[in-house]
């Protein structure tokens, strides 16, 4: 096990795969996250995710599909649920065959057809303007790499006490993987065969808990891909990481700074990574062929209105002569109308 600080490991078992036990924690969450990106013609790409807030009594359920005419398909539900026992809901569920090696994404509902997937800034008006359409998704992904990430636990494996009102997971890992199958968008079927990354985390969440973090996971085939993170606490502290595959195995990440070039919007429209790994160091340029930008509101007890904007921008990399696929997700607390991060990162 690796060590996580003094006192602590961290702990990743193929149980971790299933569903954890529901905590007293009223905010609670446990979710899964897949994408995948197919370059053999026009880029598509799409990402799903399921978050269970069983104590909160609802499921958050998110299809987003990029599609090759530019075009955005997104579905945003909160199905109402009463347990934590599987991520099944809204229309979609998640299967794991095999733990670390064969998992089944399945979508089958309606999205919100965009020509401008920008148009989502203003939710209610995005789905008022723009067609539903009938909409069905099935992929098998198959693990391509180790596994990264786990749940630091105390040395005697018992669990790290949290403040819930503070946290943003308990356990977390991220697993790089590739994809084949479908996505059925208004009588129109695409294939798709590719590559992407997923996720899974539980514990208790709020979203406003990170003041603001650039997310960047990225495929150029089977034998090299990364994801590089920032994480940044209002307090101006920050924490930087990931992980480079190659050669079948995972190198951490020491270091990384991105630099970002804004659109009108305040988007990410251009990106350049620097990532540094005990073996060398890589120059990464991205450029966000498709973005929707996403928004969670919360009231906290006093009153106050909390604001997070996500952008998830479907992003051409270039690396060593090669090119690849993935995302750029940025969370920014919005204050005064600006993405706080915008002008430290």
């Amino acid at each position: 096990m690796d060590i996580y600080q003094k006192g602590t490991r961290i702990r990743l078992d193929p149980a971790d795969e299933y569903m954890h036990p529901l905590e007293a924690a009223r905010n609670f969450n446990e979710s899964m996250y897949f994408n995948i990106f197919d370059a053999s013609d026009k880029p598509l790409g799409g990402w799903f995710r399921i978050g269970n807030r069983p104590n909160e009594g609802y499921a958050e359920m998110t299809c987003c599909l990029y599609l090759p005419d530019g075009s955005v398909g997104f579905a945003f539900d909160r199905p109402k649920i009463s347990n934590n026992d599987a991520l099944a809901a809204g229309g979609m569920r998640f299967q794991v065959i095999e733990p670390f090696k064969q998992l089944r994404v399945e979508y089958e509902g309606q999205v919100c057809l965009m020509k401008n997937p920008h148009q989502m800034a203003d939710p209610k008006q995005a789905f008022t303007d723009n067609p539903l359409v009938d909409c069905r998704v099935d992929i098998e992904y198959t693990g391509v790499s180790p596994m990264f990430g786990g749940e630091p636990v105390n040395d005697d494996g018992s669990p790290i006490e949290q403040k819930a009102s503070e946290a943003f997971a308990r356990g977390h890992y991220e697993q790089h993987i590739g994809g084949k199958g479908s996505f059925h968008v208004d009588g129109r079927e695409y294939k798709i065969s590719g590559y992407g990354l997923r996720d899974h985390s539980w514990g208790p969440r709020y979203w406003q808990n990170i003041y603001w973090y650039r997310w960047l996971p990225m495929n150029f085939g089977p034998d090299f891909a990364m994801m590089v993170s920032i994480i940044t606490q209002p307090d101006g502290t920050r924490r930087k990481g990931g992980m480079v595959l190659r050669d079948n195995e995972y190198v951490d990440v020491q270091d990384v700074t991105i630099d970002t070039v804004w659109d009108s919007n305040d988007f990410q429209k251009e990106l350049v990574a620097h990532v540094k790994t005990a073996e060398r160091e890589y120059r990464v340029e991205g450029r966000v062929l498709s973005l929707i930008p996403l928004r969670n509101r919360r009231k906290t007890s006093d009153g106050e209105g909390l604001v997070t904007r996500i952008t998830e921008g479907m992003t051409e990399y270039r690396c060593d002569d090669r090119i690849g696929y993935g995302m750029s997700e940025y969370l920014d607390q919005i204050v005064d109308g600006k993405p706080v991060g915008k002008e430290q990162g």
